[in-house]
């Protein structure tokens, strides 16, 4: 069975052209023109994996990727006319995958779409069914759930994918430029800013008590370390 995306954009003639684009592809495709009635039906159902408009009536797409927080794993792609850095930054802070900004080339918006959805893919299935613990945090990757003491973490799948890749390498130190190849892939069009983004709000995710199971390596990137058992 084919993923099912959900297009939340009000420009009919954009809309209908990813529609169109991705039913040729195979997706099952849903659109909507409101952030509103967007925020609503993913209240409802689950897609995939979501292409998303900033400005929408209703309500942003800022605040619908707010409405997502707690969905767990749905990949999502940000489309906006504005190209300054400061709404990417933003985009990516609230939960975002990858961001285009219009006017955008419709194969490449399909390439990147069918590279989020295989790299999250890959990370599901890069291990056998089984749990990882580092220190208090317990990474399920089968399932794709992060559990810090007894708090069930909501990540998106980006999160998830940074969490999981630390935690199952115990003290190894990856370089920012190698986590963007490892989870965002090679042709991700990102800085490495994104994962120091992704770093801070995993952090404050994982709470005070295991916040510090993240550590920077100064003038280098990031390492998980802490007790280490893998079940």
């Amino acid at each position: 069975m084919h993923e099912s995306i959900m297009v939340i954009e009000d420009e009919k003639a954009i809309a209908d052209a990813i529609a169109y684009a991705l039913k040729r592809e195979g997706y099952t495709v849903e659109v909507i023109d409101r952030g509103d009635l967007a925020a609503k039906r993913l209240s409802e159902t689950r897609p995939d994996a979501i292409i998303l408009d900033v400005m929408l009536p209703g309500m942003d797409g800022y605040d619908v990727l707010k409405k997502l927080q707690d969905k767990g794993q749905i990949g999502v792609i940000m489309l906006t006319a504005k190209e300054d850095i400061v709404n990417k930054v933003l985009g990516l802070e609230l939960g975002a995958d990858d961001y285009m900004t219009k006017p955008f080339d419709m194969r490449e918006l399909l390439a990147r779409l069918k590279s989020l959805l295989r790299r999250m893919q890959a990370v599901g299935e890069k291990k056998e069914p089984g749990e990882t613990q580092l220190g208090g945090v317990k990474v399920h990757v089968a399932r794709r759930s992060v559990v810090a003491g007894e708090q069930k973490l909501e990540l998106t799948p980006k999160e998830f994918d940074l969490m999981a890749l630390l935690v199952s390498n115990p003290d190894r130190v990856y370089a920012r430029e190698q986590l963007l190849d490892l989870v965002w892939g090679m042709d991700y069009y990102g800085g490495t800013r994104t994962v120091d983004i992704h770093v801070q709000r995993l952090r404050k995710k994982l709470g005070p008590d295991h916040g510090e199971i993240i550590q920077t390596v100064h003038g280098i990137g990031y390492k998980a370390s802490g007790g280490y058992s893998e079940n």
